[in-house]
């Protein structure tokens, strides 16, 4: 069944689906939702669950990419040392 909804001045469409989760699990939403906002509840924890995973692994990413490029990095760096102090000197002359 699809609702309808209005969602930060956009329509957006809510899909009903069966969902298996442990007792415990449940015992836990229903001391933080109030009734009937299990559904906001587990929509605001998947999005911030993806938008940590998502972060994380993009830092993940990152640093490994930097860590793979490093010495070249640090060549091209020593290379145009000398331009660069070069060019620093005849600014301040």
């Amino acid at each position: 069944m699809k609702l309808p909804s209005t969602h930060k001045g956009s329509i957006t469409v809510h899909r009903r689906v069966n969902v298996t989760l442990p007792e415990e699990t449940l015992r836990l939403i229903d001391r933080v939702a109030k009734k009937g906002d299990r559904s906001r509840l587990i929509d605001e924890a998947v999005r911030h669950y993806i938008d940590n995973v998502g972060r994380t692994n993009l830092k993940k990413r990152l640093k490994e990419g930097a860590i793979r490029r490093a010495e070249r990095d640090h060549a091209l760096a020593e290379e145009w040392f000398h331009l660069e102090e070069e060019a620093w000197r005849d600014d301040r002359a």
